[in-house]
């Protein structure tokens, strides 16, 4: 019933390496070796599915520039065309400027049959139609798809296909109240112990540790059994739990990961393929 090995979680996608939320983060997701990608979503003005974490626009687009007098630039009081005109990436890097934020319904056709989904629904209490709106396009969701709440309540009445959990920080007294209507808890990795682990596995719960980005920390929720793992650096964990993997290249349409092979006793991997130059167009009849 629970895998030995944790999920691989992307938080946000990659955000070490592109702007979190966004599909470049979740392309170099998939690349890293994640299982899950993670995302939050916020519901727009005139009702549609967006993917960003903050209640605000502000740390993550140029909304301040754009919309200088719409303070405090709440996601639920733009309309999607307005979201639409924003950069999502500049901030990160230039080499990001355009980046859009993207909606629930790209990210799903984007990343079909890639990672499973990790999904986080934010402050369902000030949209109350997120919920209805979010079970009409679970039919576009991978087949591994977790919604999760800091809302407990949210998560209890969420019908939809998919697995749900808890966020937070609940007790090992919690526990047996979340297993009546969830199936994992994730909590934050500092407040993990082997016995906690072994207290929700007997109970039907899975246990996912959040935000975990340093390899000591990885290695010992690994050994405390949990079944996943939520982290910034999807990449290095991949490399914690199988050291001689090799990483596709980012530009591969169809990444797939390989093991190294043994040269002079060392692990080596495959050099990338080189890249295919497009075909030159035929001259002008």
């Amino acid at each position: 019933m629970f895998d030995p090995d944790p999920l691989i979680v992307a938080h946000r996608g990659a955000p070490r390496v592109a702007p979190e939320n966004t599909l470049a983060a979740f392309r170099a997701a998939r690349t890293a070796g994640a299982d899950l990608y993670e995302l939050d979503v916020h519901l727009t003005k005139d009702g549609r599915l967006v993917v960003i974490h903050d209640a605000s626009l502000a740390r993550t687009t140029n909304v301040e520039e754009v919309f200088p007098d719409r303070t405090p630039w709440r996601v639920r009081d733009f309309t999607l065309e307005e979201i639409r005109r924003l950069d999502a990436g500049s901030w990160f890097d230039p080499g990001f400027a355009g980046e859009p934020v993207p909606t629930l319904e790209k990210v799903l056709e984007v990343m079909k049959g890639g990672p499973g989904l990790l999904l986080e629904v934010k402050q369902p209490v000030q949209t109350p139609d997120i919920g209805t709106r979010l079970a009409a396009m679970m039919t576009l969701a991978p087949p591994v798809t977790i919604v999760q709440s800091f809302d407990w309540q949210f998560i209890k009445e969420f019908q939809a296909r998919g697995e749900r959990a808890v966020l937070g920080t609940p007790t090992a007294a919690d526990l047996p109240g979340i297993a009546a209507y969830a199936n994992y808890v994730s909590v934050k990795h500092r407040a993990i112990t082997p016995d906690y682990v072994r207290q929700a596995h007997q109970l039907g719960l899975k246990v996912m540790a959040y935000t975990v980005n340093k390899r000591p920390a990885m290695r010992r929720l690994v050994l405390a059994g949990v079944d996943g793992v939520i982290t910034n650096r999807p990449k290095m964990l991949r490399r914690v739990l199988n050291p001689d993997v090799c990483f596709p290249h980012p530009s591969d349409p169809a990444p797939v990961l390989t093991t190294a092979q043994l040269v002079n006793g060392k692990p080596v991997c495959p050099a990338p393929a080189p890249a295919v130059q497009p075909s030159p167009a035929p001259p002008p009849v």
